[in-house]
């Protein structure tokens, strides 16, 4: 059995300081969740201030929930959507280009399930340049999804996806190569 009581937070965990946590947390409430639709630039200059990496023209919706933004890079024209949660209990990479649709989760932590103390552990995540994560899609701690990949509508994604191919399912699995028009 777990023994909860013995759980113990890894030194420097978040990265950054309990009371820039909350600055953070109530940014993200208040000024980052509120912001109309349109104000892409607003939200990311919060993120920046608050130590994220965004590139050029991103786009990331206001109902997006980020953990730590100091642990988060997107790059140039990526797109972020509604209802989106980056728990960036480790480093998550968005390359340019990249998209991640509505109600997806990016999930860099868990728990040990041998430890009895509770063991937490946080991997990073690597989506790289073009690839699309479709909407409601979980991608475990660990996981990079290759360029141009795309991964189906609610289906989680356990290991690496190649380039190019698409994922479907639980676990998700390679189902064919992603071909774009000329």
């Amino acid at each position: 059995m777990q023994k909860l009581d013995r759980f113990e937070l890894p030194p420097d965990f978040r990265g950054r300081s309990g009371i820039q946590c909350q600055l953070w947390w109530l940014v993200q409430s208040c000024l980052f969740g509120l912001s109309p639709q349109f104000m892409y630039g607003w939200r990311n200059f919060l993120l920046r201030s608050f130590g994220a990496k965004i590139g050029k023209g991103v786009i990331i919706r206001p109902s997006v929930r980020i953990t730590y933004p100091w642990k988060l890079s997107i790059g140039d024209y990526a797109w972020v959507g509604d209802n989106v949660e980056l728990y960036t209990l480790a480093e998550i990479s968005i390359a340019s280009h990249a998209v991640v649709s509505q109600r997806s989760y990016l999930c860099t932590g868990s728990h040990d399930p041998a430890s009895r103390a509770f063991r937490i552990y946080a991997e990073p995540i690597v989506i790289e340049e073009g690839a699309w994560i479709a909407t409601d899609v979980f991608i475990a701690p660990g996981v990079t999804v290759g360029r141009n990949a795309l991964v189906g509508a609610r289906s989680s994604l356990f290991t690496d996806a190649k380039a190019d191919y698409v994922y479907v399912g639980y676990p998700a699995k390679p189902i064919k190569m992603r071909k774009f028009e000329n």
